[in-house]
């Protein structure tokens, strides 16, 4: 029997691909078919990666070509996978006048995550930086007692004919947090839509002005409101923070991994280890380490990012955090000095981030003594 190209082709429309629609010649899957007496040669391009779909069409092609063409064909079928193009990363809305914006984010709760980011915010400011700080952790938002804002209310300004929140400012920072809208014995219960449309609200409803950066307090672990961050702003880097304990460093890598995902990519610029040792005040010199020795420089060394540096457990960080005056602010202080050099180092993978990763405006602070040098580059 004649086999005609004609009667493979009628045949192969009674098929269609796994997960694509359509009967296999008009979906565009059959991409060649050759004749050689009762051989049949079919090359097929599939987009549904399973084994086993692939191996139920071959079966579905066989039967169908024997029972409609000829039943002794000899048909030998050429399948493969079509390479889906690599996803996107999730891009923000740049924000007019903000040239760099950091996440610091931790794995768990009670890593001291806010009070590190208060620190080096108002550390930045010492250095003469224009910086904001957004308090995204709406559930539990604790930057206004940091800053010593508690019961402080945003007024409305008018910017280019629109109204818009002014952040409060103290110690050379700017602020807005969701606790400024609640009572301070008010829970927060929002599902994850009304907490995202609050925080677009906090970023894109205020009249931040000109900030070399804009730090964002992140809620810990991962869920709803990281995914938002993530698509609503331009993400300069990330920063995690941890403490040497075991159970911490477990889920700091979680939130590794989450900034590490393909359709997420946001550079990790470093993880700070909070609560590193403990010095009493009358054995300054002396350290003990409560909860584990340099356990977040191993595991930023295990991960391959860089170690930023280690912030002691000392009873005045604590003492100034809940007066609202950070210990960034005090003088020649061990934690200070821990404070700046966390900073800089921090500022310094940001610049090599943007450097290495355009198009973003790229940070340079020189002698890393003040933002005066800050510019685009």
């Amino acid at each position: 029997m004649k086999i005609t190209k004609n009667q493979v082709v009628e045949a192969l429309k009674l098929l269609s691909a796994p997960g694509e629609g359509g009967d296999l010649v008009s979906s565009g899957a059959i991409k060649n078919v050759m004749i050689f007496g009762d051989q049949i040669d079919l090359d097929i391009v599939l987009q549904n990666p399973s084994l086993q779909a692939r191996k139920k069409l071959e079966v579905s092609i066989l039967k169908t070509i024997h029972e409609k063409v000829y039943d002794k064909a000899k048909i030998k079928i050429n399948a493969t996978v079509e390479k889906k193009p690599a996803q996107e990363p999730i891009k923000g809305q740049p924000v007019q006048g903000i040239d760099s914006i950091i996440a610091i984010s931790s794995g768990k709760g009670g890593v001291g995550k806010s009070t590190v980011t208060a620190n080096l915010a108002v550390s930045l400011a010492q250095m003469g930086c224009k910086v904001g700080v957004l308090d995204a952790d709406i559930y539990g938002p604790s930057i206004p007692i940091m800053f010593d804002m508690e019961g402080a209310r945003p007024l409305s300004v008018t910017v280019n004919g629109a109204s818009k929140m002014e952040p409060i400012e103290n110690y050379g920072v700017k602020v807005l947090s969701i606790g400024f809208f609640t009572k301070p014995e008010q829970a927060v219960i929002w599902r994850g839509p009304m907490a995202t449309k609050a925080l677009n609200q906090l970023i894109f409803d205020a009249a931040w002005g000109e900030l070399d950066f804009l730090l964002i307090d992140l809620p810990p672990g991962t869920g709803d409101i990281h995914l938002s961050i993530v698509q609503a702003l331009p993400l300069n880097g990330a920063v995690v923070v941890s403490t040497p304990q075991s159970v911490a460093l477990a889920d700091a890598r979680k939130g590794i991994a989450m900034f590490q995902q393909e359709n997420i990519n946001v550079p990790i610029l470093g993880i700070v280890e909070n609560m590193a040792y403990f010095s009493p005040a009358e054995l300054p010199d002396h350290k003990y380490y409560i909860f584990g020795e340099r356990g977040a420089e191993y595991l930023a060394a295990d991960k391959k990012v860089p170690f930023l540096g280690a912030l002691p457990l000392i009873q005045s960080v604590r003492e100034a955090a809940d007066v609202g005056r950070p210990a960034a602010l005090q003088v020649d202080t061990i934690a200070r000095e821990a404070i700046d050099n966390t900073a800089r180092n921090m500022v310094e993978q940001l610049i090599q981030r943007n450097d290495n990763l355009p198009p973003t405006k790229v940070v340079e602070i020189t002698n890393m003594v003040g933002c005066s040098a800050v510019k685009n580059k």
